[in-house]
């Protein structure tokens, strides 16, 4: 049994994350750059201004990929590195970079993804008032604009916002990720407004001004819940969990999604929110619901539930010594990479991409010479299996992006944990492709037949 014959191999990185050069030919500095100078924000005070330093080592890069077989690349685009100040002036140097990296992946046969917005928001629109100002949506439009006009003839895939609920819920509520803000509910979902305004708009600039025909989506925190068993009523209870409002994280898929995929806000959750729900302007949920071709999801772990006695959903506890990641203690839960999919494309009837999924591991160096990462390829192994079920079960799935590619800063963990394929050795910046990079080799190229 297989994938999809059509379906899309890839793996993932975002620009912050790996670029460097934060002040680099005519770069403005992002509200990360600013948060990882605040005292005791990252691990240890380390920040990205070096990270993978690809912004010097792209074509080494853009090799390493070929040589692992990957077939596409999901990357984002540093927004403060094209519009230094967010809007107006272009900096050339940062838009012909991109443009580059394009072009060698093209030459190399590996189809770009392109995320407009991983997290990295310029500081001088955040000092202008960021999401809270409904300009930001004009903001983004803009400068979605000014990508399109440059490199929508070579690139059709993309993506308007990377996991929203991150950088509003972790950014604006609880201080966690930049700009590390606390802000009253009514203000969060003010920006949550924003954030979905600007997805909408960003979607018609690049249907209006992309030179070849544009497939977009918005890569989504994926939260799923999965039934205990698979009986009628632990699912049913699954997916209501999955879709509810029960308190004032914003990390709820149906908050933000409804209005994406069904044109309104739901119900419980305005009920919820009561009167610090955001005003919306008529015209607001037509420009949010504009028409996409695909949902992605970005899922690593999952929450178990089960019929209560009265039906409603009850999360089951996860027993003692249960397998987990390093760091952030995520559960490795397989089955979530099935139910996450199955319920959204049963809720919002669109395809499927995984546009994240990886594991966080403590990798070191061997004796050998080699990174050795078993646990990393038995948590792939038992998540793709799931992803194949979903498929075979007529989810329509279309692509898989393993986060990420190679060890990079971890945001707020820093250099604390490892995640990608391939080992970044920080000092020396040497890449070390670890067992798993050849174990994912293996299955792209029989597209899943061997796992």
């Amino acid at each position: 049994m297989t994938f999809p014959t059509d379906f899309t191999w890839g793996v993932a990185s975002a620009a912050y994350q790996i670029e460097g050069a934060p002040r680099e030919d005519g770069k403005g500095p992002s509200v990360w750059d600013m948060f990882c100078a605040k005292e005791g924000a990252i691990w240890r005070g380390q920040n990205g201004d070096v990270a993978c330093d690809h912004y010097h080592r792209w074509r080494e890069d853009v090799k390493l990929m070929k040589d692992l077989g990957i077939r596409a690349y999901r990357f984002s685009l540093a927004w403060p590195r094209i519009l230094p100040q967010g809007t107006g002036a272009v900096n050339p140097k940062g838009m012909d970079f991109y443009s580059r990296l394009v072009d060698e992946l093209l030459a190399a046969d590996i189809e770009p993804w392109v995320t407009l917005f991983h997290w990295d928001y310029p500081l001088a629109l955040y000092h202008k008032g960021g999401w809270l100002n409904r300009d930001s949506a004009d903001w983004f439009a803009e400068y979605t604009t000014v990508v399109a006009n440059r490199l929508s003839d070579r690139v059709t895939h993309w993506m308007t916002h990377n996991e929203p609920q991150c950088f509003i819920d972790l950014g604006l509520r609880i201080g966690y990720h930049a700009p590390g803000d606390k802000l009253r509910i009514d203000e969060v979902l003010l920006a949550t407004h924003h954030t979905l305004l600007a997805h909408g708009k960003a979607v018609r600039a690049l249907r209006a001004n992309a030179k070849a025909k544009p497939t977009i989506g918005i890569a989504m925190v994926g939260g799923t819940c999965m039934p205990e068993t698979e009986s009628a009523a632990d699912i049913a209870a699954a997916r209501q969990a999955m879709f509810r409002t029960t308190g004032h994280s914003l990390f709820n898929s149906a908050w933000w999604m409804d209005p994406i995929f069904l044109g309104h806000y739901p119900e419980d959750g305005l009920k919820f929110f009561g009167d610090a729900a955001p005003e919306v302007q008529p015209g607001d949920l037509e420009t949010i619901s504009e028409k996409l071709d695909f949902l992605g999801l970005n899922i690593y772990h999952g929450i178990t539930q089960k019929a209560g006695p009265d039906g409603a959903p009850v999360e089951v506890p996860l027993p003692p010594g249960y397998p987990k990641t390093t760091q952030d203690f995520w559960p490795v839960t397989p089955t979530c990479l099935y139910w996450g999919p199955k319920f959204m494309h049963e809720r919002y009837n669109i395809p499927i991409v995984i546009t994240e999924n990886g594991h966080q591991n403590a990798d070191v160096i061997s004796l050998d010479g080699k990174v050795h990462d078993p646990q990393r390829i038995d948590y792939l192994q038992r998540y793709l299996r799931e992803l194949r079920r979903a498929a075979a079960d007529g989810i329509p799935v279309q692509g898989y992006f393993q986060w990420c590619l190679k060890d990079n800063f971890e945001w707020a963990m820093g250099d604390a944990v490892r995640v990608g394929l391939v080992y970044t050795d920080y000092p020396t910046q040497r890449r070390i492709p670890k067992d798993s990079a050849a174990w994912y080799k293996e299955i792209t190229a029989t597209n899943g037949a061997n796992l």
